[in-house]
């Protein structure tokens, strides 16, 4: 197109959160340019608040890749979650069960250490990008069109793109319906949200099924924490007030001498979640990673995992193609990602189902439900699935 400054790369990322971002840096370490194509401002990315419990596997990468240790040292390492039913804890120790751990550590700072590292090296990221689109996906010369946050409008040629521009992916629409097949599983039910001011109530998270609903305990600082219950999804905030948010979760979570630690409610939200995935996760040129390929529902703490895992197994198809010429790993990356992601699936679906109370569930619905959870926790086999699956399968499975 005429007026557009042409600029070349061998991967258009096209997303510039954690995924793109990793995927990026994990090129450049292998002197693979790419160049990274982010709607968003890098401040904005930065201000947007994310809970994240990150998997062994990703902590391991972000440490081993070079990105930053500071997970290490700023976040959260917990060997367990606890189940709470009946007013009774559970302790799932995942340590004893598999010799694994998660870290409580924001996406938001996983983002930061990502975008930080990427400047230090140099790497070329395009945050505040304008009119973005992709062409010749089909072909052997991929392009993504897009106007810089300076107003110059340039064409950015490439050998493949990756799109990991999240769950309103414009990189998937891309691809023809008769060639894509969507899965979709919409959840009768949401989380309300809170952050308030108070000290923890636990060290770890605490997963807490009532008859009531589903409450989760989680962590933040020492001073501000992040807690979730059930509620409907089209539930209005501005209908909650302290004493009802607080008395929601006394009715899920308190008992047997257990007490939440309570205080001021800072900030408040509805999250509806649902399953999705897009098959396959290639489409010529194209690779999708991350939410532009699936999303799931938190309660497996899945998403950002699965995102990270999506790039390592891009990576290493890229890699291999670009040092021997052979596109064996990429031919494959479709079916190896989404093996995991219907893994993941089952499991997020698996904890969703078990711990949230249908509105409309009956006696039987109720005590069954009971009977699973008392399964789970009663059999050291059931934990240590529990417990495999939390905190992250190995590379490769």
């Amino acid at each position: 197109m005429a007026g557009r400054k042409v600029i070349t790369t061998q991967v258009a990322i096209v997303g510039g959160g954690p995924a793109g971002l990793m995927l990026s840096h994990l090129l450049a370490k292998e002197g693979i340019d790419s160049t990274v194509i982010e709607l968003r401002s890098r401040q904005e990315i930065s201000e947007t608040v994310r809970a994240g419990i990150l998997e062994h596997g990703t902590v391991n990468l972000l440490v081993d890749s070079g990105v930053s240790d500071r997970v290490l040292r700023d976040g959260d390492r917990h060997d367990g979650i606890e189940l709470r039913f009946n007013g009774e804890s559970h302790r799932i120790d995942f340590q004893d069960l598999v010799g694994e751990s998660v870290w409580l550590y924001p996406q938001t700072d996983v983002f930061m250490d990502l975008a930080a590292r990427r400047e230090a090296d140099g790497g070329d990221v395009r945050y505040s990008a304008t009119d973005t689109s992709i062409h010749g996906i089909h072909g052997g010369s991929p392009t993504v069109w897009f106007t810089d946050a300076d107003g110059t409008d340039y064409e950015l040629r490439a050998d493949f793109i990756a799109g990991a521009d999240g769950s309103r992916s414009h990189c998937r629409m891309q691809i023809p319906e008769a060639d894509r097949k969507w899965y979709f599983h919409e959840y009768p039910f949401a989380w309300f949200g809170i952050l308030a001011e108070a000290p923890r109530s636990s060290e770890e998270l605490i997963y807490a099924n009532s008859a009531n609903g589903f409450a989760l305990i989680s962590q933040r600082t020492e001073t501000v924490q992040r807690m979730y219950f059930q509620c409907d999804p089209g539930e209005d905030v501005n209908n909650w007030d302290d004493e009802r948010i607080w008395e929601a979760f006394r009715s899920r979570v308190n008992g047997n001498g257990f007490e939440l630690k309570e205080g001021p409610v800072i900030d408040k939200t509805v999250l509806k979640f649902r399953s999705f995935v897009h098959t396959p996760m290639r489409h010529g040129k194209l690779f999708l990673a991350g939410d532009a390929a699936h999303t799931v529902p938190p309660t497996g703490a899945k998403g950002l995992n699965l995102a990270i895992q999506d790039v390592r197994v891009l990576f290493e198809g890229l890699d291999s193609f670009y040092k021997t010429g052979s596109t064996r790993l990429l031919d494959v990356y479709s079916d190896r990602a989404l093996d995991r992601v219907w893994k993941a699936q089952h499991f997020s679906y698996w904890m969703t189902s078990m711990l949230h109370t249908p509105a409309e569930a009956d006696d039987f619905s109720r005590a069954r439900q009971l009977g699973e959870l008392n399964s789970v926790v009663s059999s050291r086999h059931g934990r240590a699935y529990l417990a495999e699956a939390y905190t992250g399968w190995p590379a490769g499975r």
